[in-house]
């Protein structure tokens, strides 16, 4: 069984129960070769995280039903799985909770697979991320998002090839329980996504090679091991420096190495306090701060200033994948 599979089941038992799908957020740490020139582009490092998360229910029904937020996305979601499994969409999915939409938490993907995990358990079939990956439209730069899904954890992927296929992971290892990471986010705004994100990528000059050799070299040489090793500035001081080169190069299309000034500006105070790491995932706007513990965690919480569109959260690494459950 691959990983990431849920073994099959009885159609008859399967169709009877209500599915539980339960999935974490990831934040995403930052690209490591958008220059390319070795044959595979992108690649990311990344990790699943335990707040914010979606959670929905899945029940045989006898059409395509659907509650909750993000409704409209779900039955999209819905459609594609049954079309790749080539059964029925007639299900009822009940959306009880979900991850902020395009601020930086890959929420996107985790609901695509939440919904295709739930209709394949239904239909009494194995579930494989990457299978799906493609029906979904999902896992197109970043392999990261697929795996905080079926496992969790520190996530490295080797990035798309000339196949096209969902990017390989080349390293995965657990985060250490002690470590806190606070959340920064700005309510106010959405992070580049959609079209934007597309002409993004087609417009952005080409990312230059010694500064892929650098990243690549800061998360193999000091990243990896510092999590190894549970070294907190190590990992903390790598990861700035990733945000720092991927950042920049990304600034025309959002506005600056943060997209947020809010964000910015706490993250400028959490600097100032001697935090080693620090940064936005992806296109953002949520920004983040790499804590060792969780009185660290709270303290710097503590200290940021509380006015404007900024909420802060506190999470912890998620070193598990999505809870996928049946009941009646």
């Amino acid at each position: 069984m691959g990983v990431g599979e849920v073994p099959e089941r009885n159609e008859a038992a399967a169709s009877n129960s209500t599915i539980r799908v339960e999935a974490p957020a990831r934040l995403h740490f930052g690209f490591l070769d958008l220059h390319g020139g070795l044959g595979r582009r992108f690649g990311s490092i990344g990790l699943a995280i335990d707040t914010p998360s979606l959670a929905l229910t899945a029940r045989r029904s006898a059409q395509l039903s659907v509650t909750g937020e993000e409704a409209d996305r779900v039955r999209g979601y819905a459609r594609a799985a049954a079309t790749h499994l080539g059964g029925s969409d007639a299900a009822t999915i009940a959306v009880e909770r979900t991850i902020p939409a395009h601020a930086g938490f890959g929420s996107g993907t985790q609901l695509a697979l939440a919904v295709a995990a739930a209709m394949a358990r239904l239909s009494g079939a194995p579930f494989s991320a990457a299978a799906f990956s493609s029906s979904l439209d999902r896992g197109n730069r970043s392999g990261v998002g697929l795996s905080a899904f079926t496992e969790g954890g520190l996530i490295v992927d080797g990035g798309r090839g000339a196949d096209g296929s969902a990017p390989p992971v080349t390293a995965r290892l657990a985060y250490p329980e002690a470590w806190r990471i606070v959340l920064i986010l700005d309510r106010s705004m959405a992070g580049v996504h959609g079209t934007r994100e597309i002409e993004a990528f087609r417009d952005l000059p080409r990312f230059p090679e010694a500064q892929a050799a650098e990243i690549c070299r800061i998360v193999l040489m000091q990243v990896l091991p510092a999590v190894a090793l549970a070294e907190p500035q190590g990992f903390g001081a790598g990861i700035t420096r990733i945000q720092d080169l991927i950042g920049d190069h990304f600034a025309p299309h959002q506005g600056g190495r943060y997209a947020s000034a809010a964000v910015a500006q706490a993250l400028e105070q959490a600097a100032a306090q001697g935090v080693p790491g620090y940064g936005q995932s992806s296109w953002g706007p949520t920004g983040f701060a790499l804590m060792p513990s969780e009185a660290d965690a709270r303290s710097l919480v503590a200290s940021l200033d509380r006015g404007g569109p900024l909420r802060f959260l506190i999470a912890r690494g998620r070193n598990s994948g999505a809870s996928i459950t049946a009941g009646d």
